[in-house]
């Protein structure tokens, strides 16, 4: 009887150490999926915290760009379009706004047309080129310029990012048209500095009856100040004599051909529009004299710079100085082809009025 409890008292005493035993293990095991549980989350965090700084420094390194009050992403790809087909200069402009108008949809900040072409160089290379007098030079002759390929197949033109559109901007904004009358000379000034010199043609020293005005008009080109106040890419050639419509001219050489396809710009001066627009003259003849009816001519190269330098709003210059510079640094003394005109003053206030408007607009970019 004794052996038996003796043993019944050993087996609960075993019983119990292996209770105690397996309790104390199986806190031992909680305790320790409790810290890797805790482990994991911590890791877990750290890891989190590491993206979240390497998506931060992304979007930095990407770049955002404030212009205009309105937070821009920097394209750091750049971005490229092969053009599909030859695109000919009567399609060109049509061509030209889908590419603006599918960019402006896709991106947040908006480019133009000018912005494209000053960042593709050679496409206004191209487009001067398509002058007559120049391909005549070189032994083509073209009847019609419309015809001529703007864009070849295979081109790629390529899209500026957010940083070189601003920049490109703030370069046209400081730039202005300077002519000076009695020098038949029309200058860009970008910068305070004279990047483009062509030789013009102005208005009559005289007065006639034009059917377009419907009275008798003084031809001379007017100085003053102003800016461009509109771009006629679709221009309808008239004699403003008779009002008659054209489509045809001959060159100086005789040659019969169809009329060029480059744009007008239209100034205001001194608050009024005269009617003296920039457009190309198809007879070089015409150039350096007063020649027109009002109106400020070029060659066709030079009008295509002058349009691709002279949007809406680019400020004006119409100057009468009959004493200059010329390409040696020379004073020289123009004509006075407008007698009377010598007593107006106009080029000091005029010039002080654009360089404030730059100014206000740029206050930091002028040397």
């Amino acid at each position: 009887m004794n052996s038996y409890t003796d043993r019944c008292h050993c087996q609960m005493c075993l019983f119990f150490i292996v209770f105690f035993f397996l309790k104390k293990c199986a806190e031992i095991i909680m305790k320790n999926i409790f810290l890797l549980i805790l482990s994991f989350v911590f890791i877990g965090c750290i890891n989190n915290n590491k993206i979240n700084r390497v998506e931060e420094n992304s979007n930095n390194e990407n770049g955002l760009v404030q212009t205009d009050s309105l937070k821009q992403a920097e394209t750091s790809i750049p971005i490229e379009i092969v053009i599909n087909k030859d695109v000919q200069i009567h399609s060109y402009f049509k061509w030209m706004d889908s590419i603006v108008a599918e960019h402006n949809q896709n991106f947040n900040y908006p480019i133009d047309e000018y912005i494209i072409v000053h960042h593709n160089n050679w496409i206004l290379d191209t487009l001067a080129h398509t002058d007559y007098y120049y391909l005549m030079d070189k032994g083509v002759f073209n009847e019609d310029p419309k015809s001529l390929i703007a864009l070849q197949k295979d081109q790629v033109l390529v899209i500026p990012d957010s940083l070189q559109t601003q920049q490109l901007k703030v370069q046209l904004d400081n730039t202005y048209l300077d002519l000076n009358i009695p020098e038949f000379r029309l200058r860009i000034i970008q910068d305070g500095k004279e990047i483009y010199k062509f030789p013009v043609r102005v208005g009559k020293n005289s007065k006639r009856y034009l059917a377009m005005a419907k009275r008798e008009v003084d031809m001379r080109t007017m100085p003053g100040i102003g800016e461009i106040i509109r771009v006629n890419k679709n221009p309808t050639y008239m004699n403003p004599v008779n009002n008659h419509k054209y489509k045809k001219t001959y060159r100086d050489d005789g040659k019969l051909t169809s009329l060029p396809a480059i744009p007008w710009l239209e100034p205001a001066i001194n608050g009024r529009s005269l009617g003296q627009l920039i457009h190309p003259t198809t007879n070089l003849a015409t150039l350096e004299k007063a020649s027109s009816n009002g109106c400020i001519g070029l060659r066709e190269s030079d009008a295509w710079i002058v349009y691709y330098y002279a949007p809406l709003g680019t400020k004006v210059i119409f100057r009468y100085d009959l004493q200059g510079k010329n390409d040696k640094g020379e004073t020289v003394q123009y004509k006075n082809i407008y007698p009377g005109f010598e007593n107006i003053k106009i080029r000091e206030e005029a010039r002080d009025t654009v360089l404030k408007h730059i100014d206000h607009l740029y206050p930091d970019t002028r040397l």
